[in-house]
């Protein structure tokens, strides 16, 4: 779920907790540890605030939050290269 909180983030510039918790399908508690973990490793920073009479929390990727959310895809595409790419040997 971590790399989907950073991928949604990637796309706006602050994107709202209860739209995370819809899209990811999460229950509030279950997001608010993610997101807990993201803030302390400090790949997001969480903005509370108001919008008109509601108490609203935004998610805000951070430089370090990009950066990360970049290694992983490469991590994931290397991954994915060796799976469909074994080395002659390996069919055995």
């Amino acid at each position: 779920m971590r790399p989907g909180i950073l991928a949604i983030a990637k796309e706006a510039r602050r994107v709202e907790f209860t739209f995370l918790r819809t899209t990811l399908g999460l229950t509030a508690g279950d997001l608010s540890q993610h997101v807990a973990v993201l803030e302390e490793a400090g790949l997001i920073t969480v903005e509370k605030g108001y919008e008109g009479r509601r108490v609203r929390t935004w998610i805000h990727l951070t430089k370090a939050g990009k950066q990360a959310l970049l290694d992983e895809v490469a991590a994931l595409k290397a991954l994915i290269h060796q799976l469909e790419n074994p080395p002659p040997d390996a069919t055995r």
